[in-house]
């Protein structure tokens, strides 16, 4: 455990785990959108939406927390950065589910039940990985799992892309079709750009 000689803010700390457990509860949603029927995706959507609110709220506050502390627990930017990371998930997340609603889509293809197995336990590392923030201690597999997680996300999304435009598809559903999984792979690297931060953080202040 690391020890410091000047006060630091420690609400950034309980601000940060809580955006991360919005963001598994986010996750959860999108893995129930898997099974539901079109009545169930439109409340799950419903659901999504609130906890994209949610998300939102966390972030101001931790950035009207940023700009109304003279002390700050790391580097200002690196605030910023983090902050803006985990909302850009859950603006990822709740973007594909919109767009499975708006585009009424009967059936997704079988890999993105992976990219959301790939999201969800992505959000749970990082949920789990947040509250380490106070100490930076156990951090080091936290971030190397999640790049390993956004490399399997990347080949996933390949393979999703070449089923696509394999010829199954008419060119309007491929459309529809590409742009939720893009999402999906854009809210991985999100992911990824928490996971790198985090790193960033460990070793600036190490």
């Amino acid at each position: 455990m690391r020890f410091r000689l000047t006060p630091r803010e420690t609400s950034f700390y309980d601000m940060f785990a809580a955006s991360a457990d919005n963001i598994v509860t986010g996750s959860k949603l999108l893995m129930e959108l898997l099974g539901a029927d079109a009545s169930a995706r439109a409340e799950i959507a419903e659901r999504m939406r609130a906890a994209e609110h949610a998300g939102d709220d966390a972030t101001h506050a931790i950035f009207h927390q940023l700009n109304s502390s003279f002390i700050t627990p790391f580097d200002r930017e690196d605030i910023y950065a983090l902050a803006g990371s985990l909302d850009d998930i859950m603006d990822f997340m709740e973007e594909a589910v919109d767009l499975v609603v708006l585009y009424n889509v009967e059936e997704l293809p079988k890999g993105v039940e992976q990219q959301i197995e790939v999201l969800a336990r992505a959000a749970e590392l990082t949920a789990e990985a947040m509250p380490n923030l106070r100490t930076l201690d156990n951090l080091t597999e936290y971030w190397i799992e999640v790049n390993r997680l956004e490399n399997q996300a990347d080949q996933i999304h390949r393979k999703l892309l070449a089923h696509l435009f394999n010829g199954k598809y008419d060119a309007i559903e491929v459309l529809k079709l590409k742009q939720i999984v893009d999402v999906l792979e854009e809210a991985a690297d999100a992911f990824e750009h928490v996971a790198n931060t985090v790193e960033t953080i460990a070793v600036k202040e190490s």
